[in-house]
């Protein structure tokens, strides 16, 4: 349809998202219904369906096409046009549009060779590899800081766990005294940091995914869950536990290389009480 084969300069397309507002009349359809726009009584004459937000989230639908006579003369009281947008038929003819519609412009508004252009041609596809390079730098700057983060939460993993073997210096040595080995001490304590680091794995995980919920809803966006990115997270938040609680879980282990370097019990029995002395070094005076 082309505006300019309607007579009369009241008429004008709407999109979908505005069929709401001539629907409060009563009209089933919005086509031959009236609409003010400003001070012009306008006589809705198409309708365009519905394209969402664009790349750089401003919606699309919440437009309204009108003559350009009508506007020029009616609203505006200006000839001047600040923008035109062309539409191409494909991709490939839309490479070709900057480098004819250039010359073009140059010649309808009468710049001569030395003249600069007084007019701007954007490429959407400009626009788009720029979005593009600002997300992958915002990426980029996200993920460096849930890598310190990470390097925070596991120097704190490893710093509990060093605490914990500290405390537990009796439970390890009772443990290798009845048997166990270093390997069964290692695994106990890596699996404590495992565990540890997973459970904030999912306390984030869940925290995370209420606050894009929350988020979704108030900005009236979808909320999409990817499994993939939930398995990926508890994973690292696993192989933090791994990572930093192997120190610990070493140093618990080799207490048992201590044992040795005790000296000797002798133990003494008077009156049925047990009496435990560790035996005293020789020394010699001269």
């Amino acid at each position: 349809m082309s505006l300019g084969s309607i007579p009369g300069t009241s008429a004008f397309t709407i999109t979908e998202s505005l069929v709401s507002e001539t629907s409060r009349a009563g009209a089933q359809s919005p086509i031959d219904t009236k609409l003010r726009v400003r001070d012009i009584s306008c006589n809705v004459v198409g309708l365009l369906t519905a394209k969402g937000q664009s790349t750089l989230g401003q919606d699309q639908d919440d437009v309204v096409l009108m003559p350009l006579s009508t506007v020029q003369r009616r609203m505006t009281g200006k000839r001047e046009i600040q923008a035109i947008w062309i539409s191409a038929e494909s991709e490939e003819a839309a490479t070709s549009i900057p480098e004819t519609l250039g010359p073009l412009m140059r010649e309808r508004r009468n710049l001569s060779l030395n003249e600069e252009d007084d007019f701007t041609i954007r490429d959407m596809r400009e626009i788009a590899e720029t979005v593009q390079g600002v997300t992958a730098v915002l990426t980029a700057f996200l993920g460096a800081i849930a890598a310190v983060s990470l390097v925070v939460g596991g120097i704190g993993i490893m710093n509990i766990m060093l605490v914990s073997v500290t405390e537990r210096t009796r439970e390890i040595g009772i443990r290798l005294a009845i048997g166990a080995r270093e390997t069964d001490v290692l695994s106990q304590f890596l699996i404590e940091a495992v565990l540890l680091s997973a459970a904030g794995g999912v306390i984030g995980i869940v925290l995370g995914l209420l606050m894009s919920w929350g988020a979704a809803g108030a900005l009236g966006i979808p909320f999409v869950l990817d499994p993939l990115i939930v398995v990926v997270s508890f994973g690292f938040s696993a192989v933090v536990g791994v990572v930093f609680g192997f120190f610990p879980a070493r140093r618990a282990a080799r207490l048992a290389d201590l044992e040795p370097a005790l000296p000797p019990r002798r133990v003494a029995r008077a009156q049925g009480v047990g009496v435990e002395a560790h035996a005293a070094p020789d020394l010699t005076c001269a």
